[in-house]
Parts: structure tokens; C-alpha cells; sequence
């Protein structure tokens, strides 16, 4: 069984903190916008660890990793 992020992209603010926390350069700027004009962030699976950097940094609960 691999490893599942969710990113909850109409939480995303734009804050990019996560982006400038993940040590695999595994989350990025989508592209895509939210509801809110946001451009919000996407995890390439194929780096990420599962360290959860991203949701610890996160202030907008935007990471659900299981």
C-alpha cells in the first residue's frame, strides 16, 4: 500500500510554506486556481516521503496524509 496525500485545495491560502518546507521539493504550485482565486499547491507523489513536513508546517490544515 503506498503512501496517500490528500491536499483539501479550498483551504489553500497561497502561503507557500509548505512549499519551502519539503525537504524532496515533492510540493509545488498547482497551475490551477480555488474558489477563492488561489493558486494552490500539489504533492508529486513519486518524491514525496511521508516525513509530513508539509502538515506540520501548514496553518490551514490543507494536508490529510494517511
Amino acid at each position: 500500500m503506498g503512501l496517500a496525500v490528500k491536499v483539501e485545495k479550498e483551504r489553500c491560502k497561497g502561503c507557500q510554506y509548505c512549499i519551502k518546507a519539503c525537504p524532496k521539493d515533492a510540493v509545488s504550485l498547482s497551475g490551477e486556481r480555488n474558489s477563492q482565486g488561489i493558486e494552490y499547491i500539489s504533492v508529486d507523489l513519486d518524491k514525496c516521503v511521508g516525513c509530513g513536513t508539509c502538515y506540520t508546517v501548514c496553518p490551514d490544515l490543507v494536508f490529510t496524509i494517511s
